[in-house]
């Protein structure tokens, strides 16, 4: 698994997690969506915000590989602004790569991609 170094490990003076220290001994855990609905809490709001905002510190529109990100923190993302960068894609696998989708992230995230 490959640790992204200089990535955030959370999101500062919360508990909202962005990276894992070490594999699952059980397994992967794989990559879903999961809805973000309107009525979602400020705070995981923010959460999202600050994850998107690290992923396009670190990687930019270039494709990067899952390796210790949390997957639940990449589920709240996953098929939206963050897409498979691979055909074909194993939601299962820490080697597997990623890319941000700059147009739907920036309509997603305003706030974040400030010009």
């Amino acid at each position: 698994m490959l640790k992204h170094r200089g990535f955030p490990g959370r999101l500062a003076g919360t508990d909202f997690q962005f990276t894992i220290r070490r594999g699952n001994a059980k397994g992967v855990t794989p990559l879903v969506r999961r809805e973000r609905f309107a009525d979602r809490r400020p705070a995981d709001r923010r959460a999202d915000a600050g994850f998107i905002a690290a992923l396009w510190a670190q990687f930019g529109d270039q494709p990067f590989e899952r390796g210790n990100l949390d997957a639940g923190r990449l589920s709240w993302l996953f098929g939206r602004e963050v897409v498979p960068a691979e055909d074909p894609f194993d939601p299962a696998s820490y080697d597997a790569l990623l890319v941000i989708r700059e147009a739907v992230a920036r309509a997603a995230f305003p706030d974040v991609f400030k010009d």
